[in-house]
């Protein structure tokens, strides 16, 4: 069963920069997309980055400018570089890599920004 394993994340001071990163336990063929998600306390789960097999990339509004996301397909691995932070950066970011007949997710990891 493939596996996505994320690291990176921590506690850092707003204006900051943290990187996470993701790997699959296995290679993983025919992705589609990869992509970091976020929840904060109270909150769904909300698109953070996202990138596909044709490296089209897509941020969301309130981390466009700040944040940059990156894969290599042949390691399956996706990283998101993330700078500026804010404290409302503050959440579990999930990265998410999925294709044709599969939607694999990691079990998160928590970023903290302080103010």
């Amino acid at each position: 069963q493939v596996q996505l394993v994320e690291s990176g994340g921590g506690l850092v001071q707003a204006g900051g920069s943290l990187r996470l990163s993701c790997a699959a336990s296995t290679r993983i063929f025919n992705i589609n997309l990869m992509g970091w998600y976020r929840q904060a306390p109270g909150k769904e789960r909300e698109l953070v980055a996202t990138i596909r097999s044709s490296s089209s990339t897509n941020y969301a509004d309130s981390v466009k400018g700040r944040f940059t996301i990156s894969s290599d397909n042949a390691k399956n691995t996706v990283d998101l570089q993330m700078s500026s932070l804010k404290p409302e950066d503050t959440a579990v970011y999930y990265c998410r890599v999925a294709g044709w007949g599969y939607d694999y997710w990691g079990q998160g990891t928590q970023v903290t920004v302080s103010s």
